[in-house]
């Protein structure tokens, strides 16, 4: 498949390479993961003790749902926080690991057309029909498979729009339970 040493090492070091970055983006991601679960965490305790406080703190029954109504808005709020930073963490390891999948896609498509322009060069005669079926073959291939990344980058923005819209009409309807509720 290789015609040199050199050209041998040179695909493996690109696929060690391309196998490093793999591994670097999933820690870094993990990382990012642990370390907001964590503060998420911290910070989820910390406001259970004040919200704890403050219900304790009631002494009327109206005052209670008043209370309550103040403590729902900023728990969504947080939780809709939460959710777009995980969402924005797992997006961008997509992202990362799509562009190290394409690079290395497209630098075996380059090596795949080297070694057939060298078989065909060295050919027996009457093989042009073949090489030609096996180069359409492959450009078939990078056809569909450069749709099929398309469709899924448009599915990806659809999700993400929905996502988008999902969070804001929650975010708004919990604002308006909690008013509805302070007015009562």
């Amino acid at each position: 498949m290789f015609a040199t040493p050199e050209q041998f090492a040179a695909a493996n070091k690109a696929g060690i390479e391309a196998l490093l970055n793999l591994a670097n983006t999933a820690f870094a991601s993990t990382e990012r993961l642990a370390a907001l679960n964590l503060n998420t965490a911290r910070a989820a305790l910390e406001e259970s003790v004040a919200n704890t406080k403050a219900l304790m703190s009631v002494s009327a029954p109206q005052e209670l749902v008043t209370v309550q109504a103040s403590l729902a808005q900023p728990m969504l709020e947080k939780a809709v926080s939460y959710s777009r930073s995980v969402y924005e963490i797992a997006s961008e390891t997509h992202d990362e690991l799509t562009r190290v999948f394409e690079t290395q896609y497209a630098e075996a498509n380059k090596t795949l057309a080297t070694i057939l322009d060298k078989a065909a060069k060295t050919a027996p005669a009457g093989s042009d029909v073949a090489v030609a079926a096996v180069k359409s073959a492959i450009a078939a291939a990078n056809t569909a498979y450069d749709n099929m990344t398309k469709a899924a980058k448009q599915m990806a923005e659809i999700a993400e729009a929905n996502v988008n819209a999902a969070t804001s009409a929650t975010v708004k309807a919990v604002g308006t339970t909690a008013k509805g509720k302070k007015a009562a």
